[in-house]
């Protein structure tokens, strides 16, 4: 089953409370980001993990990640639990799975052409350019590639055109206001 964990109270917490109850990994993380919004996501979608496993799992301690040639996090001592973070100006989302998991968040924003041209195949531009809004259109397949990549745990690659793969995965996307986030998954 995958637990799906999302936030906007992006400002609704204390972050110099939350810095003191996080692993000394994340909140060293965290404080790499210039501004306090990216710390707060950063936060944010750790808090939401944690959450995740104690409700999940039962455990309380704070999760150290250890991560593969791509970046790709795991828990240390819980190769069982699958588990993908990622933040957005309005939202963070964390997914937990006991098998390889992607997700990706993207806030709505004007796409430039060459972008799509760079990144989306001719299926995918024909879909985006009569879409009723193009801009949200991108963004789907944005979030579907790139939770696809952070499944298979490669991060951006050169086969951007190609990725999304329904026969192999499955895609949940959810779009909302301001924003919209994809779940990628294997298929049994």
């Amino acid at each position: 089953m995958v637990i799906t964990l999302v936030s906007e109270e992006i400002w609704d917490f204390d972050l110099e409370a939350a810095l003191k109850e996080i692993s000394e990994q994340r909140r060293e993380q965290a404080l790499k980001f210039k501004h306090e919004q990216g710390r707060r996501l950063c936060v944010l979608a750790y808090q939401l993990l944690k959450q995740g496993l104690r409700e999940a799992y039962g455990i309380t301690e704070n999760p150290v990640f250890e991560y593969n040639e791509h970046g790709k996090p795991s828990i240390v001592g819980h190769p069982e639990i699958f588990f993908n973070l990622s933040h957005c100006k309005e939202a963070a989302v964390c997914v937990i799975h006991d098998q390889p998991i992607g997700v990706d968040v993207e806030s709505f924003r004007e796409y430039k052409e060459g972008l799509v041209r760079y990144t989306m195949n001719d299926e995918e531009i024909r879909q985006i350019e009569s879409s009723e809004n193009p801009a949200a259109a991108f963004i789907r397949f944005w979030t579907m590639k790139e939770a696809t990549m952070k499944l298979i745990g490669t991060g951006i690659s050169n086969d951007m055109k190609t990725v999304i793969d329904s026969q192999h995965y499955h895609y949940t996307t959810v779009e909302k206001d301001s924003y919209i986030y994809t779940v990628c998954e294997n298929r049994d």
